[in-house]
């Protein structure tokens, strides 16, 4: 009605301390992000094995 909304994993902190995990360690915590991480991953190894052969 008023745009308030309530988010019981904010009132407890659990997004902010999954957000900083996800910051120190460089991994995300959702499963978007977990696939784009892997799939930046694999396409960045196959690009540099093929850089490799070309030398």
């Amino acid at each position: 009605m008023f745009g308030i909304s309530f988010s019981l994993k904010r009132m407890l902190g659990i997004s902010g301390l999954k957000t900083k995990i996800s910051r120190k360690t460089g991994v995300p915590m959702t499963k978007g992000g977990v696939e784009r991480k892997v799939g930046r991953t694999v396409i960045d190894s196959l690009l540099e094995t093929k850089k490799k052969k070309r030398r």
